[in-house]
């Protein structure tokens, strides 16, 4: 069987668990359980692959480009991604990778990228469901007041977050998990 192989890396906002299969990156997210738990779960049975606890060159090329992103030194990512997602999650999650840094949109402008303005709820959903956490930047998404609505990671994590990108007054590290 094919390994989904994992490390963990530091970052200002809590430990990380990056998973990547052969072809790219499918896993990014937050030490918090049950959401880990369930993500990796989730991404194992798509995927097809057993948990390795060994770091592989994709792994290190994600921990290498999110020291970057936390160093304000990328905006970017282009590790190559193995998203584990119905056809609709993943046609949400590029849409995603398609905001730029420091922007934020709402789930209707994502709704109407996709050309189905209707499919607010979906999109959420979809949004909610990302497994690549930062990478594929799902806490770029708010409500359509400007709130900050849900995020998988926390809405303080999310806050850190846009707080960062937009050269905002990040103070330290969230105690997260540490």
């Amino acid at each position: 069987m094919t390994s989904l192989f994992t490390e963990t890396v530091e970052t200002p906002v809590g430990p990380l668990l990056v998973g990547a299969v052969e072809t790219g990156i499918c896993l990014v997210e937050f030490d918090n359980e049950p959401r880990r738990s369930k993500q990796l779960e989730r991404v194992c049975r798509l995927l097809d692959v057993v948990v390795s606890d060994a770091a592989s060159e994709l792994t290190q090329a994600a921990a290498r480009q999110l020291a970057e992103y936390f160093d304000g030194e990328r905006q970017t990512f282009d590790v190559p991604l193995a998203m584990a997602g119905t056809e609709f999650q993943q046609r949400v999650w590029k849409a995603l990778t398609e905001i730029p840094y420091a922007a934020t949109r709402s789930y209707a402008d994502q709704s109407n990228a996709l050309g189905d303005p209707r499919a607010i709820r979906a999109v959420a959903s979809a949004n909610g469901a990302n497994p690549i956490s930062i990478i594929v930047p799902c806490h770029r998404v708010i409500g359509a007041d400007g709130s900050l609505t849900g995020y998988g990671g926390g809405v303080e994590r999310k806050r850190w977050l846009l707080d960062h990108e937009q050269g905002g007054p990040v103070q330290g590290s969230l105690d997260f998990g540490r």
